[in-house]
């Protein structure tokens, strides 16, 4: 059972940037998809922000984060990053990390994944 912990999260002003890691353990990541979700204050659900496929070669962005958010991983440490930048108050949330451990196409759907962290909180201040 893979466990998934967070962390990077904090206040910031809009425009600044933040770093979050994703750190791993009880089990190793290399083969599995890992994502991002986020859910802002009032939301029910989590939405998609980014994702990684096991060896970094394909990567997807929700169209609200293109081109300001990255996101990366280190198999060797069992890690993923997700670099913001140009933050915006819209972005503020619990950051999720997730993990599929099912190979394929990786997938923008909660349901698709089988792991997940406690989050942590990003708050972007105008």
């Amino acid at each position: 059972q893979v466990q998934l912990v967070e962390s990077g999260g904090g206040l910031v002003q809009a425009g600044g940037a933040l770093r979050l890691s994703c750190a791993a353990s009880g089990g190793t990541i290399v083969t599995y998809t890992m994502a991002w979700f986020r859910q802002a204050p009032g939301r029910k659900e989590r939405e998609f922000v980014a994702n990684i496929n096991f060896n970094g070669g394909t990567r997807s962005y929700a169209d609200s984060v293109k081109a300001r958010f990255v996101i990366s991983r280190d198999n060797a440490k069992n890690t993923v990053l997700l670099e913001m930048n140009r933050l915006e108050p819209e972005d503020t949330g619990v950051y999720y990390c997730a993990a599929d451990r099912h190979p394929g196409i990786p997938s923008r759907t909660r349901e698709a994944y089988d792991f997940w962290g406690q989050g942590t909180q990003v708050t972007v201040s105008s």
